[in-house]
């Protein structure tokens, strides 16, 4: 059976930087923790952020706080423990939170701390697709499923 990495935000736990969640109530998700597929992962608290801690965001290479703190080395370590799990339990499609500085798909904030978002993806994100692993948004949990029946019928 095809296991599936999730940001634990999704599933309920209070691990976003203001200490809140960002719980999905999608149909497939909810197969998917029934079925026993899902493995919870935050990358920022796993690369040892504290919840709840400052906002970051993006810049080029660089993850910066709005204080001006760069955190990159606990985003990087985040990621490449994501990195770990995925290929110690043979995990090929994981499903992240949009947005994020670690697990943003298709956009990311423009690291003014403004509010905008710009095409890009997170370190979680760019470290797991430079590896193989498919990565999908909150917002793709359809084409997260379809993706998820064609890996297990090929």
């Amino acid at each position: 059976m095809e296991k599936i990495l999730v940001s634990a935000c999704l599933l309920g736990e209070k691990v976003r930087y203001d200490g809140g969640a960002a719980t999905s109530d999608d149909p497939a998700l909810q197969r998917w923790l029934d079925e026993g597929r899902v493995v919870s992962f935050c990358p920022e608290v796993a690369g040892g952020l504290g919840t709840p801690r400052p906002r970051a965001e993006r810049r080029g290479p660089l993850v910066m706080t709005e204080q001006g703190v760069d955190v990159t080395a606990a985003f990087d370590r985040g990621a490449a423990l994501a990195l770990e799990t995925a290929r110690r339990l043979r995990i090929r499609i994981a499903v992240l939170k949009e947005g994020s500085p670690s697990c943003g798909s298709s956009e990311v904030h423009d690291g003014t701390f403004c509010g905008r978002r710009v095409p890009g993806a997170g370190v979680t994100t760019d470290l797991l697709r430079a590896s193989g692993i498919r990565v999908f948004s909150d917002r793709q949990l359809a084409d997260a499923d379809a993706c998820l029946s064609a890996l297990e019928t090929s």
